[in-house]
């Protein structure tokens, strides 16, 4: 059996930069066991597998496995195919589907393409599911699961905590840049206090404004085998709701740039935004560019 496939960077404007997705864009013929064999093979954040849609007025569902699991809802995955796809209608001349919807295990993703002219640059996306706020977590606990001092955690605005728009991350601020730069997780930390069904991974971040960011952040997920992400759009999506749900105002229209993947030579930039309307988090959204990097042939 051949299985197309086609490879594309996320949320950044040059190849070799930002977050790599490898995208099959028709997998009705493969299992779940062999999605995720494939998905191990590329061995890349997530991979993205193409099906028909149960209900014919959505664009298609979408499976996306990271090397080790099935993910629920994930950011880049969902701008990557995006992208994909309305660069396949492109290429063979035929309309591209604007707006997309997918369906996913956490719900309908909505996605509206980005264009220069007629030209496909990116997307970005509305989260399947409003913003949760869990539990909060020892900031020990994350300090130890990313190598840190407990010191280097900011809790003046809020503490560690559980959040939520599709797909459960930790997330915790930082005091400084440096701290961040040297982060890095320890799997032994995270499987026995940050098991894989209760969070997917952490995301940590600092307020800094050099390079044209609001916000610079770092993603571990080492029990999903992903010791790190270049961009994670799932998470700073969740991030921008998190942030403008703990502002004073009622009302707000927060945006924010946001840079990530600094420290793995992969720089990528995300774009999110909340909008806050009486005190409730009444829309968020993130998207950024994409750039088409391989297309060929898998042989099963």
């Amino acid at each position: 059996m051949k299985v197309r496939f086609i490879t594309v960077d996320v949320f950044t404007d040059r190849k070799f930069g930002g977050n790599p997705l490898a995208v099959v864009p028709d997998a009705a013929a493969l299992s779940g066991a062999q999605m995720q064999a494939i998905a191990a093979e590329f061995n890349l954040a997530e991979t993205t597998f193409v099906l028909p849609p149960r209900n014919s007025s959505h664009t298609a569902e979408v499976r996306i496995f990271t090397p080790r699991a099935e993910l629920p809802f994930a950011g880049h995955p969902n701008i990557g195919t995006a992208f994909a796809l309305a660069k396949e209608s492109e290429r063979q001349g035929r309309a591209v589907s604007d707006p997309m919807i997918f369906e996913e295990k956490a719900g309908l993703v909505r996605l509206t393409l980005l264009k220069e002219g007629a030209s496909v640059l990116g997307a970005r996306l509305m989260p399947p599911q409003s913003l949760n706020r869990g539990d909060d977590l020892d900031p020990e606990i994350i300090a130890a699961a990313c190598s840190l001092e407990p010191s280097d955690i900011e809790a003046a605005n809020h503490q560690p905590c559980i959040a939520s728009c599709g797909i459960p991350l930790a997330f915790a601020e930082l005091k400084t840049r440096a701290a961040l730069s040297t982060a890095h997780p320890r799997t032994e930390v995270f499987t026995k206090h940050l098991p894989a069904e209760r969070v997917t991974g952490v995301l940590l971040y600092v307020k800094d404004q050099r390079g044209g960011f609001d916000l610079q952040v770092r993603m571990f997920a080492p029990l999903y085998g992903v010791p790190e992400d270049p961009a994670t759009g799932s998470g700073n999506v969740a991030l921008a709701g998190l942030l403008a749900s703990l502002r004073r105002e009622p009302d707000l229209s927060l945006a924010l740039r946001i840079g990530q993947g600094v420290d793995m030579g992969r720089p990528s930039l995300l774009e999110a935004s909340a909008e806050k309307r009486n005190g409730e988090i009444t829309a968020l959204s993130i998207g950024g560019r994409c750039v088409p990097m391989m297309r060929g042939m898998l042989t099963l």
